[in-house]
């Protein structure tokens, strides 16, 4: 169905009982689509929550299986090692923070 904005103005009910109905009502100005009343669509993939989603991705991306081996400590010692963070982040890394006396 198509309509001018003239008459969807006169008309909006008629054209959201359309709508319900799941028709498609075409708003024209001077002969030209400038919008378009219909039913709602449809999501393309169902609502989920954050912790579902986040499960459902990381199963796809192979994250769901534990670490083949832990963390250990010669790892973490590594890690927490400030010349290490340095050496990633650049010397400008810790000049924010207050100077541990």
């Amino acid at each position: 169905m198509k309509m001018s904005v003239r008459e969807a103005r006169a008309n909006f009910a008629a054209a959201i009982d359309a709508a319900e109905r799941g028709e498609h009502v075409t708003i024209t100005k001077n002969g030209k689509a400038v919008a378009e009343i219909g039913p709602p669509r449809e999501p393309a993939v169902p609502e989920e929550g954050f912790w579902e989603r986040n499960a459902r991705i990381r199963k796809e991306m192979g994250l769901d299986k534990p670490l083949s081996r832990p963390l250990d400590d010669k790892w973490l010692e590594e890690f927490n090692d400030p010349a290490w963070t340095r050496e990633i982040f650049g010397p400008e890394y810790f000049d924010d923070e207050p100077a541990n006396e």
